[in-house]
């Protein structure tokens, strides 16, 4: 049995289906049951509860196989590194518990910084955790700066002709698509093929600048005068909280980029031939964020 958190997000419910595929059994975990069902018709065990319930998630954990365990994205937190450490806190206990002898975790590029890489550093916290249960095989998913953020920004891209971050121009940075990122994992989850603690780069296929990307992108959206602006951090702030974003997050991305900037966080990175993947920028750029913009436009 393979148990999936986060089978509802983007590597999520690529894994579980990919799994399912194989014809192994799945039991999927989310807050909401109706939200699991093209998973449970296809014949997965639903788990239905709280990430924070340490008892749900033993209980849920109890025979696995193996776990895939992330920390997912909440928007409405005020203290976004707490609630990290108290999901991360409740899987690992929870592994502990049910002695699960292999977990698959989602982390990223920048990990390996124990401060001063905003919301990361609070994925480097997780990895320690985990690293202290005894008898846990562990494989570290160090993946790149997601596609599907930039789904994320459209708004800007219609009301500015440009998008941006607190990040410089000419700055480098791996790309991935997310389906990508669950084709690793369901690699490994399969073959089992990982021991202590070990740690893979999923690096997309392509390490990118921005302004590259308002170029491919820009392309895709019939705006070839797309732009990308380096905001400052105060500018960036701003506008995060013009969008809703609270402080503490939009505070903890302005730390990210500063450490993208400065270099120190992708100081324990190298693009090789085994970390490149698939999907390039080109492709999501046509067949899913240029559909998702035009669908956008006709509700304008």
């Amino acid at each position: 049995m393979y148990v999936i958190i986060g089978a509802t997000g983007n590597t999520g419910k690529e894994i579980t289906h990919a799994l399912l595929d194989n014809n192994k059994p799945v039991k999927v975990i989310s807050r909401q049951l109706d939200h699991l069902k093209p998973f449970t018709e296809r014949g997965a065990i639903a788990a239905v509860g709280n990430l924070e319930d340490t008892n749900f998630l033993k209980e849920a954990f109890i025979g696995a196989t193996a776990v895939y365990a992330l920390i997912p994205p909440k928007w409405d937190v005020t203290h976004w590194r707490n609630y990290q450490r108290e999901i991360a806190t409740s899987i690992t206990q929870a592994l502990k518990e049910a002695q699960v002898k292999y977990v698959v975790a989602l982390s990223s590029n920048g990990a390996q910084l124990e401060k001063g890489a905003g919301p990361v550093s609070g994925l480097r916290e997780f990895e320690e955790m985990l690293k202290q249960v005894e008898g846990l095989n562990i494989l570290s998913l160090r993946a790149g700066f997601f596609m599907q953020n930039f789904f994320g920004l459209m708004d800007m891209m219609k009301g500015m002709n440009a998008f941006g971050y607190s990040l410089n121009k000419d700055v480098k940075t791996p790309i991935v698509h997310t389906k990508d990122i669950a084709e690793v994992a369901v690699k490994h989850l399969l073959a089992l093929d990982f021991e202590g603690f070990e740690k893979v780069f999923v690096a997309g296929n392509a390490d990118l600048t921005m302004e590259e990307v308002a170029t491919t992108l820009g392309k895709a959206i019939d705006k070839p005068e797309l732009k990308y602006i380096s905001f400052t951090p105060e500018e960036a702030k701003a506008g995060s909280l013009k969008a809703g974003i609270p402080a503490i997050i939009a505070e903890g991305y302005n730390e990210l980029f500063d450490a993208l900037n400065k270099g120190t966080y992708l100081n324990d990175y190298q693009r090789t031939p085994e970390n490149t993947t698939p999907t390039t920028l080109a492709w999501f750029a046509e067949n899913e964020f240029a559909p998702a913009y035009q669908a956008t436009m006709q509700n304008v």
